[in-house]
């Protein structure tokens, strides 16, 4: 159903799903799930989306995990059992060469991260390759895009540059629902944000809605095909993508379109798509869909959904960043975060999140969500 019809009976999922890939239009799943029957749902959820139609078994298939924190915390990084069920689903489909693909950054150990956040436990039960994308042996090569760049030019006058892994293979983005200090909200296509840009990723933050289109863009070009399963078993409000208050939402949405996941995503959590200006700017540009009208909808009804989250909240190490950003200090914008003084910033940002906030709030909130049952379900892997 596109949201803003009358609500209408579908004769089944996959009529639903035929209907809406055969139309043109963008179609986004939306699954009830619980913890009992979360893998099954995962798989539901995107053959509901048509992921047959956007990922070709005959190609290696990138897992790109998100690790926002390298401790485990309610819908900051992928869920253990989001990447468990996604890898069931695509080896039911006759994917047999997936790779686990994870980016650390200039905050966040992402060997660390994948340990405290369950997901080495589940890509070694299936003997998966898995690769840190910002780390040795993994090179890194330059590219040109054939896409007119929106900041990427400007901010990489030296050049662009990408891994060298990535070129003509299929990817599945693996975001979780949640906020974000700088975007309002964070799905699919920031996930490629850690990945596809190195670690001087963070020069690009005061244009961050613009390099998010311009890396879907690339993406478009180097990979064959696109896919997302977004995990919304517990979601993230407030000042994210570490400092939130989780809420157990129940929901699995999957897409082979980025800009749609993405803005359906920002509906449920009670944001108009269309004012948050990734969503827009890509939909201007014909990277996807961000006109929730025009997005079918399956599975679940949400034209009446809205959780009322915050995207506008900040902590107070990122109401300095945007005193920088876009502030009154945006004339030291060079000197403080792209020079080699820039080590203070991550100094700064670790104190914050990890010395104070983690165990003056983090710590409580976390042992809060692993007495529910999706707290119990992580700690089974």
């Amino acid at each position: 159903m596109s949201i803003g019809d009358n609500p209408i009976t579908r004769p089944s999922d996959s009529d639903a799903t035929t209907q809406g890939l055969s139309t043109g239009k963008s179609v986004v799943s939306v699954v009830a799930t619980r913890p009992q029957t979360v893998l099954h749902d995962i798989d539901q959820a995107m053959r509901m989306a048509g992921v047959e139609q956007y990922l070709s078994p005959e190609l290696v298939t990138l897992l790109k995990i998100n690790i926002s924190w390298q401790h485990w915390y309610p819908a900051c990084s992928t869920a253990p059992w989001q990447l468990d069920g996604v890898i069931q689903s695509l080896q039911k489909l006759g994917h047999q060469d997936l790779i686990a693909a994870h980016n650390g950054t200039v905050v966040v150990d992402s060997f660390e991260g994948e340990v405290n956040n369950k997901h080495k436990v589940v890509h070694d039960r299936y003997h998966l390759p898995n690769v840190h994308l910002d780390t040795p042996p993994n090179v890194w090569v330059d590219y040109k895009p054939k896409a007119k760049m929106l900041v990427l030019d400007d901010i990489f006058p030296e050049g662009i540059q990408i891994p060298e892994l990535f070129e003509g293979k299929n990817i599945i983005h693996l975001p979780t629902m949640k906020t974000h200090v700088f975007t309002t909200m964070t799905g699919a296509m920031k996930n490629a944000f850690g990945g596809l840009l190195h670690r001087k990723r963070h020069w690009t933050h005061s244009v961050i809605h613009e390099t998010l289109v311009d890396l879907l863009a690339i993406q478009k070009e180097v990979h064959p095909g696109i896919f997302a399963v977004m995990d919304g078993t517990f979601a993230g409000d407030g000042p994210g993508p570490r400092a939130m208050r989780w809420h157990i939402k129940d929901r699995i949405l999957a897409s082979g379109d980025q800009v749609a996941i993405d803005a359906v995503a920002a509906y449920m959590m009670g944001f108009d798509p269309m004012s948050i200006k990734f969503i827009r700017l890509a939909h201007e540009r014909g990277l996807g869909c961000g006109d929730i009208s025009q997005i079918d909808v399956v599975g679940e009804d949400i034209s009446n959904v809205n959780w009322g989250f915050s995207g506008s909240e900040n902590t107070f190490a990122s109401r300095g960043q945007k005193l920088i950003y876009w502030g009154p200090l945006k004339f030291l914008e060079n000197m403080l975060l792209r020079s080699p003084i820039a080590g203070w910033s991550f100094i700064a940002s670790n104190l914050y999140h990890n010395g104070y906030w983690l165990k003056t709030h983090g710590r409580r909130r976390i042992q809060a969500a692993l007495k529910t049952e999706w707290g119990e379900l992580f700690k089974s892997y």
